[in-house]
């Protein structure tokens, strides 16, 4: 970053603090105030609301985006006037800009402004869109998957050593619920809702979604989910992470794959249904066997003084039948799945729940639930309370679907299966995005850098989407168009201000092929 441009925001920066400070100042200077307002137009400036969106250009110029998905998931015969890349763009350019649906394209498309600080003379109105998305059938998709998977390889590429140490590969299902009746490919599930219901392949260790699958609401969760992770298996090893993990809950616990992962060196946590035969076996276990699972303490930076459970405290003043959690205890014992050819580590929680009634306990309703894990993971390597540890961090992958649906990229507004799987692709990579945005942030020069940039790093790809829609994406700018760039000239400035600085000089740097 340049001198006088660090100089620019420090002054900034100085007057907001002062301005908001309440040291400084009369009352009578304070507040909303009623003033006369009047609106003209300006003639020569042009400007947008979005003034972050520059810097995502500079992520897919920098990941080569436009070259992979043009050249990999052709569906043109001829440009007149967009390329697979533009349409792509588009979608994923609205949800980046605070768009909800299809029509909102409709405000950008419109915006002169817009189009100039995009480099484009017109872009896709949204019933193009809609069309564009119908093209797609199941091979087109996952040429798309496989052209984002190329643009990954190269983020990948600039992080550091310790990053390869492992990939955690979780997986889930996700309801889409939709209101249409003439959706092909929708279905009910057992909640009787209906929709689809698309399947998310994400890597935790930075949220990226890795794969995305549609598929009609009916159909289980597990279904096509080794496909899926066989493939995200494949990108991480080209990658070259040196461990590979897979994560899911009870459905994904397919024993049918076990052995081949586990050929292939690849570790599993999966959760496993308690079935009878397994809850006789727990209940066999000796008690000297049974440890008391400690749960790892939450610490937060900023702790906060503890308030009172007012919901508990009802529930002891109107004498409700209350189960309590007193005890958590954890054991192991080897396991060998019918469909398997080997035995793994099955790692038993016993949750011990006593029943309460105001503040008396009712010892004969006194409840024992179990839960099990199924690993190939060595007891070396991982301990049993570490086993539990890692499958409930797969949690945070709820934390992931949350955001896409919040971002609105897992809807489902046209007709076909296969179009609303496209769509959904398009607007996931919005998400993938930003998190490529936070990990292009190199870690580099002396300790106080290499800390502030770790910082603003981990800050970006841990930042819910509206928060860096907000934040990095809603900064007013004026666009300036010069005769071999654009110029984003910021009309305001707060903290976020100095973050796409930051990120904008980061993204810029050479990448290492």
């Amino acid at each position: 970053m340049k001198t006088s441009l660090r100089e620019q925001l420090s002054r900034r920066k100085r007057r907001v603090e002062r301005r908001i400070d309440k040291r400084f100042g009369g009352v009578d200077n304070s507040g909303f105030k009623e003033t006369a307002v009047r609106y003209v137009l300006g003639e020569r400036q042009q400007a947008i609301s979005s003034g972050g969106i520059g810097m995502m250009l500079h992520v897919v110029k920098q990941v080569e985006l436009r070259k992979h998905i043009n050249t990999l998931a052709p569906v043109f015969k001829l440009y007149l006037p967009y390329g697979e890349t533009d349409h792509v763009l588009n979608i994923a350019f609205n949800t980046l800009c605070g768009g909800t649906c299809l029509d909102h394209m409709e405000q950008r498309r419109t915006d002169e402004a817009f189009l100039d600080a995009m480099g484009a003379r017109r872009i896709p109105d949204p019933t193009t869109a809609g069309d564009f998305c119908r093209r797609f059938g199941y091979e087109e998709i996952q040429r798309v998957m496989k052209a984002i998977n190329c643009s990954r390889q190269m983020v990948w590429k600039q992080q550091p050593e310790s990053f390869f140490e492992r990939a955690t590969i979780d997986v889930d299902g996700a309801m889409v619920e939709t209101g249409g009746e003439k959706k092909s490919g929708i279905g009910m599930n057992y909640e009787k809702k209906w929709g689809y219901h698309p399947l998310v392949v994400s890597l935790a260790e930075t949220r990226e979604v890795l794969y995305l699958a549609n598929r009609s609401g009916n159909r289980p969760s597990h279904e096509d989910a080794a496909f899926y992770l066989d493939l995200a298996i494949g990108e991480c090893r080209k990658a070259g992470f040196r461990s590979i993990r897979l994560r899911g809950d009870t459905d994904f616990s397919q024993t049918v794959h076990l052995d081949g992962w586990h050929e292939q060196k690849v570790e599993f946590i999966f959760g496993f249904d308690a079935r009878p035969n397994l809850e006789e076996i727990a209940g066999q276990i000796p008690e000297n066997c049974w440890k008391t699972l400690k749960r790892r303490a939450r610490i937060s930076a900023n702790p906060r003084a503890t308030r009172e459970n007012v919901k508990q405290q009802i529930v002891q003043d109107n004498g409700y039948k209350d189960l309590v959690l007193y005890r958590e205890r954890i054991a192991e014992f080897e396991y060998r799945p019918a469909a398997c050819r080997r035995s793994c580590r099955m790692v038993v929680v016993r949750k011990e729940i006593e029943c309460r009634q105001g503040q008396q306990r009712l010892f004969e309703e006194d409840q024992v639930r179990y839960f099990f894990y199924i690993t190939n993971v060595p007891a070396d390597e991982l301990s049993t309370a570490d086993v539990v540890a890692s499958a409930n961090g797969r949690c945070d992958q709820e934390n992931l679907i949350s955001q896409l649906r919040a971002s609105h990229c897992l809807n489902a507004p046209l007709d076909t299966l296969e179009s609303n799987w496209a769509y959904m692709v398009f607007a996931s990579l919005a998400w993938n995005l930003k998190q490529w945005s936070g990990l292009l942030v190199r870690v580099q020069g002396n300790q106080s850098h290499r800390a502030k940039q770790e910082q603003m790093r981990q800050l970006i790809v841990r930042m819910e989407f509206a928060t860096f829609v907000n934040a990095l994406m809603f900064i007013p700018a004026q666009v300036i168009r010069k005769a071999r760039q654009v110029v984003f000239r910021l009309l305001t400035w707060r903290p976020s201000v100095d973050w796409l600085f930051l990120l904008h000089d980061h993204i810029a740097r050479p990448m290492r092929c």
